[in-house]
């Protein structure tokens, strides 16, 4: 669930349950005020018809000492008693009326009939007859007076336990309304403590894991996953790591790559005193030999001289495998004339893979191995081979020798870069460092195979991906041993 979604559902839940409340506690005084209302309303019509019934009494006995006043005595007053009677009697009609009801709204009907009555007597000039009716109007009053007090007495013993309940029902509404406001108080809290903690907590973890990045550290520990926008950006986060390593991992190849580059660099230097003095002075020596008549002589120094000058300025690029293979002959060459007839060199290629690129000097020292460690010290029927072949989506290059072989612990200490690199050999690149170059520049391992057993020779078997035209670089060059 999405942090959007939980405030969109949780906070209007919280609201609504608030409203709820806060709607039961308003209907709950809405129903007091009403039985008050009610109570209170019926008293108070009982006092006004009282009140009514005597301004009435008062007018008619004023009326009766001066008739010229008829006006007053049945206008708005007499009118205001019978609207009061009326609402009296709807009262009645709506409850379950008593007898005492019916009898206090009978004597406002006889007080009425006496009133008037008196007026038509005193109209007709028959003075008696209607003091006689005043007489009975003002006995009727104090019958009004009395039975609207004893109404309202009766009221008031009615409404007493009722209002007794409704006090009762009153108190037990304001704890109600207490505990539901504590109620409702203590879920918000808690409900904010909720959202807090499944944002602020995670937040926190995630700047806690920046700040260890920020600092290099990259071996975090994912934290749990969440299915909202900040499982999101954890997993962003894990996955910036991640590719931090990489790229820290990559680094550093590359500095290493470029650390050998260095060191190659100063070797070079070492040896290129004066090349194009060298290079003169070989050529100014197979002139010689050729003018003494040394043309053996002449043609070593030719190969000496093309083999330095390829493993000076051919180090930081790629060849192809046809120049390699051409420096290769050059060297054999050089070799062939010590060993003479003790070794032969057997070549075996595919010409569909000489234009297939490499790093340079990537053959010629497992060459140089065989020839200084392989089969240096057989007399004769020594035997060094070289193959080029397609393996599936491969080049395939395999060197062999039938010279003393190595042990398994040579093998493996060749195969996995451990113990020194061998040296002595004419270029200064040792196995190893060909190894180290092909998984800096190809970046996988496993290219190189070693098969070997004592007395039985070796065969060494290199596999380099093919690579398409707009895939080729440059290669750094690494240790010249």
């Amino acid at each position: 669930m999405t942090i959007r979604t939980k405030l969109l559902l949780f906070i209007p839940l919280l609201v609504v349950f608030a409203n709820i409340i806060a709607y039961f506690v308003f209907q709950s005084g809405k129903v007091v005020q009403q039985s008050y209302d009610e109570m209170l309303g019926r008293i108070l019509l009982i006092e006004q018809t009282s009140e009514s019934a005597e301004s009435n009494l008062n007018l008619l006995y004023a009326y009766l000492l001066n008739p010229r006043g008829g006006k007053a005595v049945q206008g708005p007053t007499e009118y205001q008693l019978m609207q009061l009677k009326g609402r009296l009697q709807e009262v009645s009609d709506s409850t379950d009326p008593s007898f005492a009801e019916e009898d206090y709204v009978n004597l406002l009907a006889t007080f009425l009939k006496e009133k008037q009555a008196a007026v038509l007597d005193a109209k007709a000039q028959n003075p008696q007859s209607a003091f006689e009716h005043y007489m009975e109007a003002e006995k009727t009053v104090s019958y009004i007076h009395e039975e609207g007090q004893q109404l309202i007495d009766d009221e008031l013993a009615y409404y007493r336990p009722i209002i007794e309940n409704i006090r009762n029902k009153n108190e037990r509404m304001n704890g109600w309304g207490v505990a539901l406001f504590g109620m409702n108080a203590l879920m918000g809290v808690l409900l904010a403590i909720w959202i807090s903690r499944s944002i602020t907590g995670p937040v926190g973890r995630l700047v806690g894991l920046a700040k260890r990045i920020a600092t290099g550290d990259l071996n975090i520990k994912p934290p749990p996953r969440r299915d909202d926008e900040l499982g999101v950006l954890s997993d962003a986060i894990s996955q910036m790591s991640t590719d931090l390593s990489i790229l820290i991992e990559k680094d550093k190849q590359s500095l290493e790559m470029r650390r050998l580059v260095k060191e190659l660099e100063l070797l070079a230097l070492q040896n290129q005193i004066n090349p194009h003095f060298l290079f003169n002075t070989l050529n100014v020596l197979s002139k010689l030999a050729i003018l003494e008549g040394a043309e053996k002589t002449s043609d070593l120094i030719v190969s000496l001289s093309n083999l330095l000058r390829y493993s000076l300025q051919k180090l930081d690029k790629p060849v192809t495998l046809q120049e390699e293979l051409d420096n290769i002959r050059e060297y054999v060459t050089i070799q062939l004339a010590r060993f003479r007839d003790r070794i032969r060199f057997d070549l075996h290629f595919d010409a569909s893979v000489l234009q297939q690129q490499i790093l340079a000097l990537t053959i010629q020292p497992f060459i140089e191995n065989a020839f200084l460690h392989g089969v240096a010290d057989m007399e004769d029927g020594a035997i060094i081979a070289l193959t080029l072949s397609r393996a599936n989506e491969d080049v395939q290059i395999e060197i062999s020798d039938n010279g003393k072989g190595m042990t398994e612990e040579t093998r493996l200490s060749v195969l996995h870069l451990k113990g020194e690199v061998e040296s002595g050999s004419s270029t200064g690149l040792g196995m190893q460092n060909v190894f180290r170059r092909l998984q800096l520049f190809y970046g996988k391992e496993g290219m190189v195979e070693i098969n070997s057993h004592i007395g039985r020779g070796t065969t060494i078997t290199i596999r380099i991906p093919v690579k398409k035209e707009s895939e080729q670089t440059d290669v750094s060059v690494v240790d010249r041993r």
